[in-house]
């Protein structure tokens, strides 16, 4: 069964090539929600990004839990409605079991992310 935790990331808003340009701590992940939007897996101090008008602030509002792969996308398979990307690694987010969703997919291992108030919905019905 997934149990999923509290996952302590860093949300940044900056201009795209400042995203392009930045290095991120090699332990951590870092999710493109949005051209102009990142959520990383670990503290990412604000001079550290080469936007003066970035918004870097500590997130601690999603849950996550790694699967392994073959349980994750049978459970993907069924509760999944859009086609998941064939390449690994690949982050990918959307509606599945009609939660919102974000996956970084890996070829032995999945991470599920979901907003935290939602977290024991996703382990109920992945259960």
């Amino acid at each position: 069964m997934l149990k999923l935790n509290r996952i302590h990331a860093t949300r940044i808003v900056a201009t795209p090539a400042a995203l392009d340009a930045a290095r991120w701590p090699a332990e951590a992940l870092a999710l493109r929600l949005a051209s102009d939007e990142m959520l990383v897996t670990a503290p990412v101090p604000a001079d550290s990004i080469a936007d003066p008008h970035a918004i870097v602030v500590p997130d601690a509002s999603f849950a996550g839990g790694w699967v392994e792969a073959e349980a994750a996308l049978d459970f993907l398979a069924r509760a999944c409605e859009w086609k998941l990307p064939a390449a690994r690694p690949a982050f990918a987010q959307g509606a599945v079991a009609g939660l919102p969703l974000k996956l970084w997919l890996e070829e032995t291992r999945v991470l599920f992310l979901v907003p935290a108030p939602y977290a024991s919905d996703l382990e109920e019905r992945m259960s």
